[in-house]
């Protein structure tokens, strides 16, 4: 897991650590020292720790007049153990939110499980941002990922499937990802099951 890094081809269009309205400005990365750890594999220094244990992220581009955001992650999702969705809530996606950014584009091909347990805060980011014509949406979620995601329901709050696995998204601009995703879900108002 250590040598996969996260996409880095958008770096001339956007840097989380040089943005000042991104939760993670100002952060310094140790090329040369691994430190960071899904259970007993390191991860590339790249990626971003927000507090939890078994997941970390990546801002790969914000567009505050456009409101959105892509964010790419590895690891584990548990929200058995750790409530992974809500310290990703309160550490980056509230601080994203209260930059103007209320749709959510998340590519998850690295996710390598999911562990769901309630649909509470998924609920109460729902609420947070569909109110005001956001939504989110997973992109390349693997089978046994979207398995479990829909066995706990949280599917009412995300788009995810099929249509949503097949966009070849490292080959296109950010802008041209969003409207991709818009056009696929015929709007990004509401968010609701497929």
């Amino acid at each position: 897991m250590h040598d996969i890094e996260p996409y880095f081809k958008w770096r001339d269009r956007y840097v989380a650590s040089e943005d000042e309205r991104s939760p993670f400005y100002g952060r310094e990365y140790n090329e040369f020292q691994f430190h960071q750890k899904v259970y007993n594999y390191y991860i590339h220094p790249q990626w971003d720790e927000f507090g939890s244990a078994t997941l970390y992220s990546k801002i790969l581009y914000c567009d505050y007049d456009e409101g959105y955001a892509i964010l790419e992650f590895i690891g584990e999702w548990n929200d058995c153990l750790s409530n992974d969705v809500m310290i990703l809530k309160q550490n980056v996606i509230n601080r994203l939110i209260d930059q103007s950014i209320n749709k959510f584009i998340l590519l998850c091909d690295n996710l390598m499980n999911f562990h769901g347990d309630d649909d509470c805060y998924y609920e109460e980011r729902f609420g947070d941002i569909g109110d005001e014509g956001g939504g989110s949406c997973m992109l390349d979620t693997r089978e046994h990922v979207e398995e479990e995601i829909r066995a706990t329901f949280i599917d009412q709050y995300v788009n995810l499937g099929e249509s949503f696995n097949n966009i070849h998204w490292r080959s296109i601009t950010p802008i041209t990802l969003f409207d991709t995703v818009c056009d696929r879900i015929g709007s990004m108002i509401r968010m609701l099951p497929n």
